[in-house]
């Protein structure tokens, strides 16, 4: 095992919370947007909502617990990953405002199914796991640097 294996697992999961960051960023941006993208039929829709999902670097949990209790293993963990980006598939929020100009005949304007609150509650939760990182990333250097004074 590095020495170096602490620093890069929370590199990993600071660079996983960043994005996780920007995504909500990007959802708190686009709750108004009506005219997103244009679908098969030609006409625009709103703007969806999208999630991160996280896993594990490199391998399953079996694989983990194999190599701890080795002791020759090189790496137990190799951090976190974005594994991908999805839209969220729930239905459009529908508010009547005729003067909207993407109303449809009956008034009605199909609103991006963003909830602010909830995009707020993600980035508390996505800003919490990245200072939880940080501070876990100063015990690391800190420790390497307490290492390095009891060489002298």
């Amino acid at each position: 095992m590095s020495i170096f294996h602490a620093i890069d697992t929370n590199a990993s999961a600071l660079t996983a919370q960043r994005l996780r960051m920007d995504v909500v960023s990007s959802n708190i941006t686009n709750a108004q947007t009506t005219r997103a993208v244009m679908n098969e039929d030609g006409e625009y829709e709103p703007y969806r909502r999208k999630m991160v999902t996280l896993e594990p670097s490199g391998r399953n949990f079996q694989t983990f617990l194999d190599r701890a209790v080795q002791t020759n293993s090189d790496k137990a963990g190799s951090g976190v990953k974005v594994s991908r980006i999805t839209e969220d598939e729930t239905p459009f929020k529908v508010v009547y405002n005729p003067d909207h100009p993407d109303a449809d005949e009956d008034g009605y304007v199909e609103m991006p199914n963003v909830d602010p609150l909830r995009e707020m509650v993600d980035l508390m939760s996505a800003t919490r796991s990245y200072e939880a990182n940080i501070t876990s990333l100063n015990a690391s250097k800190n420790m390497l640097m307490k290492a390095l004074e009891i060489g002298k």
